[in-house]
This record gives C-alpha cells, sequence and structure tokens, in this order.
C-alpha cells in the first residue's frame, strides 16, 4: 500500500495517538547524547520501537528488549524472531508515513546526515529518535549502553558491553599468526574501490590474521599488491571477474576466492567475534 495516499489521515489520526502514547509514559527513562550529537530523553522507558538499523534491531534483542521492536528495516535478518516483525522498508531516508503506522515511541536511526530531514519530521509530531553510528567494534558496547538506556535494559546492556570490551580486549592481545594473508575485499567494481582501513570488514580481518588495503585504486594497483585471496560475500563471483582487464590479478586468475554469507560479516554485532573465528578458520584453509 503506498501511504503517501493517505498522508493527512495518517498524519491526523496516527500522529494524535503517538504523542499521545507518549504522554502517557512514566517518569525515569534516561537521558543520551546520540551519535549525531543530539540530546535524547524520553519520559519513560520505550516500549514501542522502530529500529532503521539491522545492528540495532539485534542489539535490542541481545540486551532484552526485542519485544519492545515494532518495526525493522527490509535488511534485519537477526535474530530469526525478527521475521515476524512488520518491515518498514528502507533505514536511510524511510517512508516516514510507514514508520509512524507503527506508533512507535522511539525510532532508532543509522546516524547519518541522509536521515535529518525524516528525524526533523518525527521530532515536530512528538516522536523521539535516537542515531547511533554503528560501523566498529567499539560501535557495539556504545550501542547497547545508549539502547540500555533508552529501553530500560540497564544492567543486560551494561553486562552485554562489559563482556563484549573484555572479549574484543583478549583477541587484540592474542599473538597473530605466522603470517599474514592478503585479502582483497571490492565494494565496487568500476572504478575499483576497496574495502579496507577503519571498517569493520578491516577489524574483522585483523582479527583473523589477515591484511587489507583500502581507498579507491586502479586494476594495476591491485595487481602490484597481489592480494592472496578476493573475499566476496556472495554465494559465486561476480560477473566482473571473468572481463579480461581482470585477467592480470593473479588471484581473479586462478580463481582463489573465498564466498562467506551471514549478517555477522554485514554489521558490528555481539557476534563480531565468532565471525572471526569462521573468518580465520577460512582463510586458514584457503591458503593451505
Amino acid at each position: 500500500m503506498d501511504f503517501r495516499a493517505y498522508q493527512p489521515l495518517i498524519w491526523s489520526v496516527v500522529a494524535a495517538g503517538v504523542v499521545a502514547c507518549s504522554n502517557r509514559a512514566t517518569e525515569g527513562a534516561g537521558d543520551v547524547i546520540d551519535d549525531l550529537g543530539r540530546h535524547v530523553s524520553l519520559r519513560g522507558p520505550a516500549t514501542r520501537v522502530v529500529s532503521l538499523s539491522p545492528a540495532t534491531t539485534e542489539l535490542l534483542f541481545a540486551i532484552g528488549a526485542g519485544n519492545s521492536v515494532v518495526g525493522r528495516t527490509q535488511w534485519g535478518k537477526y535474530p530469526p524472531p525478527v521475521a515476524d516483525i512488520p518491515s518498514v522498508g528502507d533505514g536511510l531516508d524511510p517512508n516516514i508515513e510507514t514508520v509512524v503506522a507503527r506508533r512507535p515511541d522511539l525510532v532508532v536511526f543509522y546516524a547519518s546526515n541522509a536521515n535529518t530531514l525524516a528525524i526533523q519530521r518525527l521530532a515536530d509530531i512528538g516522536i523521539v529518535s535516537v542515531s547511533i553510528r554503528m560501523d566498529s567494534l567499539a560501535s557495539v558496547p556504545r550501542g547497547a549502553r545508549l539502547l540500555g538506556r533508552l529501553t530500560n535494559r540497564v544492567p543486560n546492556a551494561d553486562s552485554l558491553a562489559q563482556a563484549f570490551e573484555a572479549q574484543r580486549d583478549s583477541a587484540q592481545r592474542s599473538p597473530p599468526p605466522a603470517s599474514n594473508v592478503r585479502v582483497l575485499i571490492l565494494s565496487w567494481d568500476n572504478p575499483p574501490i576497496i574495502i579496507g582501513a577503519r571498517s569493520f570488514l578491516s577489524e574483522l580481518l585483523d582479527l583473523a590474521g589477515a591484511d587489507a588495503p583500502s581507498a579507491p585504486v586502479t586494476i594495476e594497483t591491485i595487481t602490484e599488491r597481489d592480494p592472496d585471496l578476493i573475499l566476496f560475500f556472495t554465494d559465486e563471483a561476480p560477473a566482473f571477474t571473468r572481463r579480461p582487464e581482470w585477467q592480470t590479478v593473479d588471484a581473479v586468475r586462478k580463481g582463489r576466492f573465498v564466498f562467506l554469507q551471514g549478517s555477522e560479516f554485514e554489521y558490528p554485532s555481539p557476534r563480531a567475534f565468532q565471525a572471526a573465528q569462521t573468518l580465520r578458520r577460512v582463510l586458514t584453509e584457503a591458503t593451505r
């Protein structure tokens, strides 16, 4: 259904219901500063949450607030009960009418300037939102603590954050493998843009004992760097690997590809260290 056709009805009836619901909230929810630097305050713990990021949806379940999630993006996949939650579409620049129809008292955005207008439109009708940047291992404990404050799950959130930080510290202290594997991860092939430093995937590769260069590059540069493996988060090699110009890359010509699928590789989550262990095992097997 196209909710834009029913915009006047949605904004006059649904928004009023949301504001009324917010006014009935009890005192006690903590104030937070989100990752856009905004002060976020609720009159009481959030009980109807629309989460516009798969990473924050998973975190809400992980801290015991999954039953408060009433809307998710179409990309949310984990944990399995997420499939039963109504989708509100895309997470960036979302359809506000669809979000409002879920009657949320809190909307969780990925921290991006692309959502500025959506955040303002929600604020205009009295719906509180919080923006959390989930793009590194450090995002997991910070995001858990922010959501714990807003959903009254502080003990659970602190416990998760502390356990995650202990795992991270332990993993970072572990000695690296004897030799690093040079791994190429392409986010775009024309022009070639490769994922590397300062990304969640680069952190996973570091934990797995691999090395990944970063930034826009040429095919000639990739050939010179001579990666041992090319990592794809799909079930088959993309069509570009069959193009003539890519045959200068030894790993492409010899088909030294590794395929991994799973949401644990798509965004930072409490499963990050399991993902790193899987990645290390797969890379070790592929280079034997």
